[in-house]
């Protein structure tokens, strides 16, 4: 989309109406103020904007995604170079996800920690579950059936290694 376009938009919505609430309080219109600051560069605008409320969960992915995105280009201006995966890394450690984009889940090893243990239990049950069960624990992990089966596969894989 045109960002621009969207920016000025923005602004010329009116700050305070008796006909309406206060357009602020609507999530719509901050994740497109975050957005036009991400893309203006106002990355401490969009940092506030992303803190100052709760977003809902649908919206938390590509809110992190522009959470990141923000800090890495910091760091690389900072820094004068492109960030290679370990300084990537440092900068999610150093700037971790406000609790308002975040449901404050743990990711370990790709999945959360939740998953895991969901797994781990399952796995406990029945290592070798069928294409029912698999398809069963991803829609209660949010995963596909494929990643469920590999996530088998590389348990079995390490107990016998073990």
């Amino acid at each position: 989309g045109d960002i621009e376009r969207l920016g000025r938009f923005l602004w010329s919505l009116p700050v305070a109406h008796p006909n309406l609430r206060d357009l602020s309080k609507y999530e719509a219109v901050q994740r497109a103020r975050a957005i036009v600051c991400f893309h203006l560069g106002q990355f401490r605008e969009m940092y506030t904007i992303l803190e100052s409320q709760r977003y809902t969960k649908t919206s938390h992915c590509r809110l992190q995604a522009l959470w990141l995105e923000a800090h890495y280009q910091e760091a690389e201006r900072l820094r004068g170079r492109p960030l290679g995966p370990v300084d990537k890394y440092r900068v999610r450690k150093k700037f971790p996800f406000p609790r308002t984009i975040w449901d404050g889940e743990q990711k370990t090893h790709c999945f959360k920690e939740r998953t895991r243990t969901l797994l781990r239990e399952a796995y406990l049950q029945d290592p070798y579950p069928n294409p029912s069960r698999k398809r069963e624990l991803a829609q209660a992990t949010s995963l596909t059936p494929t990643q469920v089966g590999n996530w088998f596969k590389n348990r079995r894989q390490r107990d016998r290694a073990a």
